[in-house]
């Protein structure tokens, strides 16, 4: 509990200010807004603080009656000036409020791309380790959280202040005492507000938040593995894990909400204290005669317009912390550097030709050389070549190409693309010259134009249909009703394993890169469609550098050289011919360790499937 609460001190200190920052500097983009809509604050405040004085007039002209000299002229004159006072306030107002909410929508529409922006530019990792339910919330959150934050600010933070100010300046003016109550009783709950509203986000809005987090992930982790839990039953016990991270919300919203009961109560007795001694005052300087009906109006007015702006700043501060509590959240994500970041600058990869080269690679993904997945790796492609990386389970096929991508950074060595470090390039420049087709392909829930265009944005519906054509998932499309136009659920989830996989190649057919990588690129066809898929990777292969991912031996026959991977290094090199049957020794690089074991590999699978 301790370590939770000394958690939750060190976040609000950490990010608080820093999210204060962050709204500033999206809101000064729009200075000729924010300064109108004050402008408009300031003089409808001023408007509304004058109506109190006019029925001060009011009441005295009224006490004495009609027949009292110049009574009508007078009474004619504070009508006028009500309804000025009374229009001033009206015009002010919808100017302050139209720009305020000109500006909030531009903000809260820029803290939306900010936090796109901050959230897309994060590593490979960082997604590997999030729930997406909760990184999604989390934007939503830091967003609306600008737009209550920026309401209540300028609804009830502003107004507050201004009005306050008004109501101790006359009172002080009508008599000191009443002055110098109020003002030690504004410091006196302002302190004492402030102070337990930051005790409350230290101890109850951030952990609540942490709870509500929790909460969105566990449903969304239920739903995005909703097949799961039906092939397995499990629906009770996931019901049950669900409930448990739902009850340690509940009581964190409890004890947040009985806290705030306890608070408000408190601030109302001394509400009720400050009335009595103000009305006592008045009652004593009634008795002495310098007190007037009127008075007592305006006494009783700027105190009703005190108590409700102050009652409403305690539970408006407190909900401003959890308010920054919540945005704080996104602030950790905003503020994280991405382990993988271009150089200062970084130029753009060019590929004229397509030849890549490794040059002693070493990585893990612990960053500890005891557990280095790839260990002192050298390999050179040249352009136009057709390779394959084959090898046992853990070998570290599957990594390499996250390499070649730069999803991580290397801790030794280097890889060269057209003899450019791909580590001193912009991270898109290098992944917009790699098509790839993954074994498991996922599509947006989009069209399945726009799917399929997602490889070349600029490409014409033509361009498209050829590209569907060639990965022969142009006769699937064509039985849908809507055609291209069909969209493929969450993940591509309205399609079968197949047609996902057929339109993820198209789509690299219609990027057409000089260098492909292909991840098992016919494992989920049947065996009619992988014949023709076969047929329209050799179109695509042609004049290209090919990386291939192989599982099933019997797809890299035709490659121009086969590296065997065993513990992270290439154990053996050649043609499938060579390999196994052929000068095997001609081929090996790891000594006698390597020796024949893709021969091994090739018979132990009989042209079958080779788990990755």
């Amino acid at each position: 509990m301790q370590n939770r609460f000394a958690k939750a001190k060190n976040l609000m200190k950490t990010y608080t200010g820093r999210t204060i920052g962050y709204f500033y500097d999206h809101i000064r983009r729009y200075k000729g807004a924010l300064v109108l809509a004050l402008a408009g604050l300031l003089v409808a405040i001023s408007a509304d603080m004058g109506l109190p004085l006019v029925m001060k007039g009011f009441v005295n002209l009224l006490a004495g009656g009609p027949s009292a000299p110049g009574a009508v002229a007078e009474i004619s004159k504070l009508f006028a000036a009500f309804v000025f006072l009374s229009m001033i306030s009206w015009i002010g107002w919808r100017i302050g409020s139209t720009f305020h909410a000109l500006l909030e929508v531009r903000v809260m529409k820029d803290l939306s791309e900010s936090c796109f922006a901050a959230l897309h530019r994060q590593s490979f990792q960082f997604f590997n380790d999030q729930f997406v339910g909760a990184l999604v919330k989390r934007v939503t959150r830091m967003v609306y959280a600008f737009e209550e934050i920026g309401d209540k600010v300028f609804y009830e933070f502003l107004p507050l202040v201004l009005r306050t100010a008004v109501v101790i300046c006359v009172l002080w003016m009508m008599d000191a005492k009443f002055g110098i109550l109020v003002l030690g009783w504004v410091i006196l709950y302002i302190g004492f507000t402030v102070a337990i509203s930051r005790y409350k986000m230290r101890n109850y809005d951030l952990p609540k938040a942490a709870a509500d987090t929790a909460v969105t992930a566990r449903l969304a982790d239920t739903v995005s593995n909703h097949t799961t839990i039906r092939f397995f039953a499990r629906f009770l016990f996931e019901k049950d894990a669900f409930s448990g991270v739902v009850e340690k919300w509940r009581k964190m919203q409890w004890s947040t909400w009985r806290f705030d009961l306890i608070i408000d109560s408190f601030t109302t007795a001394l509400m009720i204290g400050l009335d009595a001694g103000i009305l006592y005052y008045a009652i004593l300087a009634w008795r002495d005669g310098s007190f007037t009906p009127g008075d007592l109006v305006l006494l009783q007015s700027y105190l009703m317009t005190l108590y409700q702006q102050l009652f409403g700043f305690g539970r408006t501060l407190r909900h401003f912390y959890e308010l920054f509590a919540n945005a704080n959240e996104m602030m950790e994500i905003v503020d994280k550097k991405p382990a993988v970041r271009d150089r200062s600058g970084a130029s753009d990869l060019k590929v004229t030709r397509g030849s890549v080269e490794a040059k002693g690679v070493s990585f893990s993904y612990t960053g500890e050389e005891e557990r280095e997945v790839i260990r002192g790796l050298s390999f050179k492609v040249k352009a136009g070549e057709k390779v394959a990386f084959v090898g046992p389970s853990g070998g570290g096929k599957t990594t390499i190409f996250k390499l070649l991508l730069r999803l991580f950074d290397l801790q030794h060595g280097r890889i060269l693309i057209d003899g450019q470090d791909i580590a001193g390039v912009r991270q898109d420049s290098l992944r917009a010259q790699i098509a790839m087709v993954p074994q498991e392909p996922v599509l947006f829930h989009r069209s399945l134009m726009e799917n399929i265009r997602y490889g070349r944005p600029s490409a014409t519906d033509e361009e498209v249909r050829a590209a569907a054509k060639l990965a022969h998932c142009h006769e699937f499309i064509s039985g849908f009703p809507e055609k291209y136009g069909t969209f493929v659920g969450e993940r591509g989830v309205k399609l079968s394993g197949g047609e996902r996989q057929r339109v993820a190649i198209a789509r690299a057919i219609l990027a057409d890169t000089r260098i492909l990588v292909l991840d098992e690129a016919t494992s989920s066809l049947d065996s009619e469609s992988e014949k023709l898929i076969k047929d329209a990777l050799v179109n695509l292969m042609r004049g290209k550098t090919v990386f291939v991912i192989a599982h099933r031996l019997s797809t890299v026959m035709d490659m121009d050289r086969i590296f065997v991977l065993e513990k992270g290094r290439i154990v053996e090199e050649g043609s499938h011919a060579e390999l196994t049957g052929g000068d095997v020794d001609a081929g090996v690089r790891g000594g006698a360790h390597g020796a024949g074991l893709y021969k091994k590999l090739w018979e132990m699978q009989a042209g079958g499937y080779l788990g990755e």
